[in-house]
């Protein structure tokens, strides 16, 4: 038997192991599995190139509980390790015999052999969880097998061992305070977290499954069962196959697998697949998405050779494909390292800008394909589209061909088409292109009625971003305007060359809006005199464009004013001149009906704006039946 000591750098590494390498102590299953997996697949590799010369058959990583001794065990059947490379790889900690392996071993074209590796410390982090660590291992090779033990402290025993099938048993004595990994309910949970598509299958426990009945069995009698290997991963899971190998149904089974709380179909997906300038494969889904930008509960999970990582991708993919679900596997991102590392790397920001590429391509391809599948799915994938177009000048460009603007009528044009269609009519005396918009069909109903009487289009634009997408939409594009409907009364929208004359002199003008002033609420309405046909409304309400966008930008976050988004409503109270009504008004002699009159025709235009609420609402209810008596 051999005795010694650890070679490490200070006297007692594994506080510092329990306390600083990770900062999640469950990792430590992860890490071994990984180990585990890492010896198979070498194994597999040196049959393949006829240097080992073993049967690999169907080996299979067998995670053990024994509750009774309080040890877990993981047990591989690898490549395994003689008494000199555990002296070797054990006992010289953070010296990772995957990287040497991977170096040795690398093909051609510098790829290695689908080795998880890089781990390092990795089996330490076992150190964590357990007052005391064994190895049990026999290589390959005709080398005795070899017994490893350590009670964490940096003394250990090495001695021969009487194993006589090859690989690597872990022997994990849990310690005290972390009992919990005791549990097969807390190990299973664990291994279907990160483990759950690991390249070699993983097996815990057994499970009942149950057989067909005989032909000759009676209807009463119950079904044979059988125990089998409780198999708790997909080795080979969609993402790791070629696309031309996977029909649709393949992809959404995929996502069943993912999400198995998610009972609705995602709309499509996107197959990554790429090895240059890095490696990444991965399967992204879009789901059906709602108008408000929420943190996803079901989100992009990240794989490093099959092994999980997290679903915080934050940095990893663009900001605004975070509502996606899916997969990415790189095995150049590293598996243990800060959040502020992956936004710094170069390659991490190479992966993110080939995700949006790959992202707008597909798009781009649906969008020729089947025009109006997609159209049927713009209101669920807008969100994504319309955030990617705000935060990426790259994608804004690639955009521009598959971006809709969809009407209040049901039409979807892109910007091109849209520009096509409304440049005769809607382009004002200054040459400047006026883009008419409303937030809500129903609410600005009487607005969209006043611009479609004149034969303006009129899009619909109802997610939370717009105001910030219509500026950006603004800057981008040369003498274009959005303009929301209910912004100012139809004819001052688009100004045109000729304007309409008033009935009203300046002098009657001014006497009007005296007694307006005097009957309606200032701190909410500004009165303005316009010259309007005689059949539009005698009073419209209106909010002046970059008050409201300011504020909404405010209240969605960024682009508005500091503090606007908590600034008071105003609105402008937009006088027709040229009404009957408005004359009347005028002309009344008595202040009591002309206060009616004001008032009533006042809420008329307060409820066309859906801004009818409360105690005004039953005033005007009581007042117009009054007024029928």
């Amino acid at each position: 038997m051999t005795k010694g000591n650890i070679n490490v750098s200070v006297d007692n590494i594994f506080p510092l192991i329990k306390k600083f390498l990770y900062s999640d102590h469950e990792i430590f299953l992860r890490e071994l599995i990984s180990n585990a997996t890492d010896a198979t697949l070498k194994l597999k590799h040196l049959a393949t190139l006829g240097e080992a010369k073993v049967e690999y058959g169907n080996p299979v990583i067998e995670v053990k509980l024994d509750k009774d001794n309080k040890t877990l065990h993981i047990i591989d059947r690898g490549i395994g390790m003689t008494a000199e490379e555990v002296e070797k790889y054990i006992n010289q900690i953070a010296f990772s015999g995957a990287e040497e392996f991977i170096e040795k071993y690398k093909d051609k074209n510098g790829k290695d052999a689908g080795i998880i590796g890089h781990f390092g410390l990795g089996f330490y982090s076992a150190f964590m969880v357990a007052k005391k660590v064994e190895i049990i291992t026999k290589s390959y090779t005709d080398a005795p097998a070899a017994h490893w033990s350590c009670d964490g402290s940096p003394e250990f025993t090495l001695e021969p061992a009487d194993k006589t099938e090859r690989g690597t048993e872990i022997i994990l004595h849990i310690a005290d305070d972390s009992e919990e990994f005791l549990s097969e309910s807390r190990i299973n949970e664990l291994l279907v977290k990160y483990n759950k598509f690991m390249p070699v299958p993983i097996k815990f426990g057994t499970r009942t499954e149950t057989l067909l009945k005989p032909k000759d069995a009676k209807e009463d009698d119950p079904a044979p069962t059988k125990e089998v290997d409780n198999i708790i991963n997909n080795p080979e899971p969609a993402w790791t196959k070629m696309p031309t190998d996977l029909k649709d149904e393949d992809y959404k089974n995929f996502y069943r697998e993912l999400y198995p709380m998610q009972f609705e179909e995602p709309l499509f997906h996107i197959h990554l697949n790429v090895d240059y300038p890095f490696n990444l494969t991965g399967i992204l889904y879009f789901p059906k998405l709602n108008h408000e930008m929420v943190a996803q509960k079901d989100r992009i999970q990240l794989y490093q050779n099959q092994v999980f990582v997290t679903d915080n991708v934050e940095g990893i993919v663009p900001d605004f494909l975070t509502m996606l679900r899916g997969v990415i596997d790189s095995p150049d991102i590293p598996l243990n390292v800060s959040r502020s590392y992956l936004q710094a790397d170069g390659a991490v920001k190479k992966i993110a800008s080939y995700i949006s590429r790959k992202v707008a391509d597909k798009l781009n391809s649906l969008f020729n394909d089947n025009r109006e599948d997609f159209e049927k799915k713009w209101d669920d994938i807008k969100i994504v589209i319309e955030y990617g177009m705000l935060s990426e000048d790259k994608f804004f460009e690639k955009a521009q061909k598959f971006a809709l603007y969809p009407t209040v009528d049901g039409n979807y044009f892109t910007y091109d088409e849209l520009v096509e269609k409304i440049k005769v009519n809607q382009t004002d005396k200054d040459g400047k292109l006026v883009v008419l918009y409303a937030k809500d069909k129903d609410e600005q109903h009487a607005y969209i009625s006043a611009a479609k009487d004149k034969g303006y289009e009129v899009l619909l634009l109802d997610s939370p971003i717009v105001p910030h997408l219509i500026q950006k939409l603004e800057s981008e594009k040369e003498k274009v305007s959005f303009v929301r409907v209910d912004g100012d009364h139809i004819d001052n929208l688009i100004k045109k060359e000729d304007a309409v004359i008033s009935k009203l002199n300046d002098e009657e003008k001014e006497k009007l809006k005296t007694t307006l002033e005097e009957i309606v609420p200032k701190e909410k309405f500004t009165v303005q005199m316009e010259a309007m046909d005689s059949n539009a409304n005698p009073f419209v309400i209106t909010q002046p464009e970059f008050m409201r966008r300011m504020k909404e930008m405010s209240q969605t976050g960024g682009g508005g004013m500091f503090g606007m988004g908590n600034m008071p409503e105003m609105y402008n109270l937009v006088v027709n001149t040229n009404h009957e009504l408005v004359s009347e008004i005028l002309n009344t002699k008595t202040q009591k009906k002309k206060e009616r009159l004001v008032n009533q025709a006042l809420d008329l235009a307060k409820l066309s704006q859906n801004l009818l609420k409360g105690e005004d609402l039953t005033a005007f209810i009581k007042r117009s039946y009054e007024m029928i008596k």
